[in-house]
């Protein structure tokens, strides 16, 4: 029996990366090293990394038309994922973002231009068959839709066998207050660094401790923080922790976040322990670190 697939819901949009010996001063003309487009987003570039593990994987989320749309979908054709609930807006335009990436560093700016282009809906969510997956996954955005879409996910579990049961996970990385409903849904919950800050927590293990309460009952929590490595808790109330593992030479950390929690997901839905997972996503994120793009992750 073929293996369900992991549907991951959010964001597709172009990355123009430019590639500079040194951040730019202000009021000077710089030449870049290189520059290249790349399919980003959180959702999206989580599906790279889902298919390049060996998972099955899906998107749902929207797209404008145009030369760099289709760019954007052959690439998503190239890592064989699925585009069946992919939303066409001709009208609109496709969220940007420009990329600054420091040679010397491999840390990066980004300025993201945003564009007229609609979150999928609970309404679009509704067309979804649930039966079809075994794990969805959302990257934080409209949240008051996407707590309709969970709790649809949550009344489909209700109602059939453990074995058939949808597992869900959800990622607030924005530091945004309507955002923070979404803690409260989700097996698996991800934070970041910036809104652990922002909810004034100074290390990955504080704010997990800090923030458990938010989450459902029996829902695992899990904040990545760089260099520090992450560190995570579940139902049983330990907590886990996981060093980093830093490449030899910083390459490019644009996507890092995406990885590490695609690479947790996909050992979570393997049945790996929560230590192994978190461990296993600080690996392979540690690795995308390294090279430039995803393709040497693996």
């Amino acid at each position: 029996m073929a293996e369900k697939p992991i549907l991951c819901v959010g964001l597709v949009c172009l990355d123009i990366i430019s590639v500079v010996d040194r951040y730019p001063q202000e009021d000077t003309d710089t030449r870049c090293l290189s520059q290249r487009w790349q399919r980003g987003g959180n959702a999206s570039n989580t599906c790279t990394v889902l298919a390049l593990l060996g998972a099955p994987c899906a998107f749902m989320g929207s797209l404008a038309t145009g030369s760099a749309a289709d760019f954007v979908r052959d690439d998503f054709r190239h890592y064989r994922v699925d585009l069946t609930h992919l939303a066409m807006h001709p009208a609109c335009a496709l969220p940007t973002s420009v990329v600054i990436s420091n040679s010397t560093s491999g840390t990066r700016t980004i300025l993201h231009a945003a564009s007229n282009l609609p979150d999928v809906t609970a309404a679009d969510f509704d067309q979804v068959n649930l039966s079809q997956y075994k794990w969805i996954h959302w990257e934080g955005r409209n949240a008051s839709e996407q707590v309709k879409m969970l709790q649809r996910v949550e009344e489909h579990n209700r109602t059939c066998p453990a074995s058939q049961r949808v597992a869900t996970s959800v990622e607030v990385e924005k530091p945004r207050p309507d955002l923070y409903q979404l803690f409260g849904y989700g097996d698996v919950v991800f934070v970041s660094k910036d809104v652990a800050k922002d909810l004034g927590f100074s290390s990955a293990p504080e704010a997990v401790k800090g923030l458990y309460g938010r989450v459902k009952p029996g829902a695992t929590l899990i904040c990545a923080w760089a260099e520090c490595g992450a560190d995570a808790m579940g139902a049983d109330g330990q907590l886990v922790h996981s060093d980093a593992f830093s490449p030899d030479t910083v390459v490019d950390t644009l996507g890092a976040g995406d990885t590490f929690n695609a690479a947790v997901i996909f050992a979570l839905s393997r049945g790996r322990p929560l230590p192994d997972a978190v461990s296993y996503g600080c690996q392979v994120a540690g690795r995308k670190c390294g090279v430039h793009g995803y393709d040497g992750i693996v």
